[in-house]
């Protein structure tokens, strides 16, 4: 787990081995149907010249997932229809990486993360970017916590008001 996106080590990662990493879109790098913010063009360009290669994983529509992979530059999967392992595999397929050396990244415990471990990725949940969030979602979230709440618990990494 990490706070944010934009605190995660990449380097750490990639000397650990990693080389792909797949990310969601909504809440994970930017708010809600946002475009592509300077900081998520500036973390883009900071992977892909450390040597990742990357690519966003979402269930939204293509010209969606389109115009912000385009805005970063990275490679896409729209309507990947997580939690299912298709999305991912085609990610990996496409940034010509595997298992072993790709990373999931994502906000939501029942989409992004479920998708990677139904995958067999390891993943990294991060902190939303924003609260505000579709009611759909809303609805997943209160679960999310107390699943983690339990996690924390019972693995006594953090306390569960800093996941809040």
């Amino acid at each position: 787990m990490a706070k944010s996106t934009y605190e995660i080590d990449f380097e750490y990662l990639r000397d650990k081995g990693y080389r792909g990493l797949i990310f969601d879109i909504d809440n994970t790098l930017v708010e809600h149907n946002e475009p592509a913010t300077d900081r998520a063009r500036a973390l883009f360009k900071r992977l892909s010249d450390t040597g990742f290669k990357t690519s966003v994983v979402s269930n939204n529509k293509e010209p969606r997932v389109r115009l912000f992979a385009d805005d970063v530059g990275c490679l896409y999967v729209y309507k990947a229809g997580k939690p299912k392992a298709s999305g991912y595999i085609k990610a990996m397929e496409l940034m010509r990486t595997d298992r072993a050396d790709t990373l999931v990244i994502g906000d939501q415990l029942f989409t992004d993360i479920w998708g990677a471990n139904n995958t067999g990725l390891k993943s990294i949940m991060v902190g939303k970017v924003a609260f505000h969030e579709e009611t759909h979602i809303y609805f997943k979230r209160v679960a999310e916590v107390i699943i983690l709440a339990v996690y924390i618990i019972t693995h006594r990494k953090r306390s569960v008001g800093e996941l809040l």
